[in-house]
């Protein structure tokens, strides 16, 4: 694959799935909770897309946009039925084309792990889908979960059927459906949902059967935690992350969820959390930054749901945090839009000077600073910026003060 530069036009990226991973310049932009369902959400949407691409997104992150079983989306079953709760199939067009407009790339949630069955097979299980588009037998249900397929070659997730991606029937449908959402539909990005649940392997081919721009995997387990807390060293947890974007054939970028542990706690007066024991920042983007993801919370750990919040008195830290470290930063609805207009000028600043200082997922980075209360560091050698309760300016004339707030201060030079 020939490499092309940061001026490459849309139809470069069209078929060169790695143009978006080299440039680097990515900002995503979460564009839903678990809530949005109840909201008129296409409607909702398409009228803060102008705000969304002028404050520099470069891809919204939209819900699953196929029929489903539960409101949110999460349970598909019709996978060709682009009419949800989230509005209808014609608002939805209304809301892609809205966005290409401004130049902000939809991403769509790949929800592929499982499949909620349309008619009783073997063993009396909702296994078959008689009925509908892509109408799979029990062949298409791994056999751990009621079906007549192989095992998984991932997690499972319990209570429906989970898709049997050994199968190649199964791939094929699959890969000709992400073809048409990228090619029918609209769809430029996506975000493929409970990785855990099936091999990487076949995340790579769908990524190059489909060619998306740009991919992130959601490949969430558990930190390392002991009788006090989470550990310093999380090494462990993001190699398995790291593991993942491998068997992936590097194609897809990931969560980068160990930062999100570290950060949330490191910012309760733990700052010293935010340097490993070789001086590198401690999550996936100390070791794989072009391909990690960074973030502070989404529709699981946030939201109504709140599995893993990231505490609410912190998020501007955690947001001066992201935005001017490397790896590829991601903003959540709810922060930007729901938590008043102080926070998103604030937020709509950090991307500003990311953008103008030309910070991007493989920036320099070097740690001046990690105590309980004070966390430094400059980056590409353009930007300082810390946190925390204590007071710290760069030494260096040439450091000009571009913005701060409660507990964080970025300057440039």
């Amino acid at each position: 694959m020939s490499y092309r530069g940061n001026d490459s036009n849309e139809n470069s990226q069209q078929t060169d799935i790695g143009a978006a991973l080299r440039n680097g310049r990515e900002i995503l932009f979460q564009a839903f909770n678990w809530e949005s369902h109840k909201h008129d959400w296409w409607r909702n949407l398409e009228r803060k897309v102008p705000d969304i691409g002028r404050s520099g997104f470069t891809s919204a992150w939209l819900p699953p946009v196929t029929h489903s079983f539960a409101p949110e989306g999460y349970l598909p079953q019709n996978l060709y039925s682009l009419n949800s709760k989230y509005g209808s199939e014609h608002l939805l067009k209304g809301l892609l084309q809205k966005m290409k407009q401004h130049k902000v790339r939809p991403m769509a949630d790949v929800v592929i792990n499982h499949r909620v069955g349309t008619t009783q097979g073997h063993g009396g299980m909702f296994n078959r889908y008689d009925g509908i588009s892509l109408s799979w037998d029990e062949h298409a249900v791994t056999s751990c979960t009621g079906g007549l397929g192989n095992r998984s070659t991932g997690d499972n997730f319990h209570g429906v059927p989970n898709i049997d991606h050994t199968q190649l029937f199964v791939r094929k449908d699959i890969t000709a459906w992400l073809q048409w959402l990228r090619n029918n539909v609209g769809f430029q990005d996506f975000r493929f949902d409970f990785a855990r649940g099936y091999s990487a392997k076949y995340v790579k081919e769908y990524i190059e059967g489909a060619k998306p721009i740009f991919s992130v995997g959601e490949y969430w387990d558990s930190c390392n935690y002991n009788g006090h807390g989470l550990d310093y060293n999380q090494d462990s947890h993001r190699q398995r992350i790291i593991n993942w974007i491998d068997g992936a054939g590097q194609l897809s970028t990931a969560f980068d969820f160990t930062t999100k542990g570290i950060l949330q706690e490191a910012v309760k007066g733990q700052l010293w959390r935010l340097r490993d024991s070789q001086g590198k920042p401690p999550g996936v983007i100390g070791w794989w930054p072009s391909r990690a993801v960074t973030f502070l919370d989404n529709h699981d750990t946030g939201s109504t749901q709140a599995h893993w919040p990231f505490p609410s008195n912190h998020i501007m830290e955690g947001y001066a945090y992201i935005l001017t470290h490397p790896g590829i930063p991601s903003v959540f609805y709810d922060h930007f839009y729901d938590w008043g207009d102080s926070i998103h000028d604030q937020i709509v600043k950090l991307i500003d000077i990311r953008k103008h200082q030309d910070i991007h997922s493989r920036s320099s980075i070097r740690i001046l600073e990690a105590q309980p209360n004070l966390y430094s560091a400059i980056i590409g050698e353009k930007v300082c910026m810390k946190i925390g309760d204590s007071s710290w300016c760069p030494t260096g004339r040439e450091w000009t003060l571009a913005t701060c707030g409660h507990r964080y201060a970025i300057w440039h030079k």
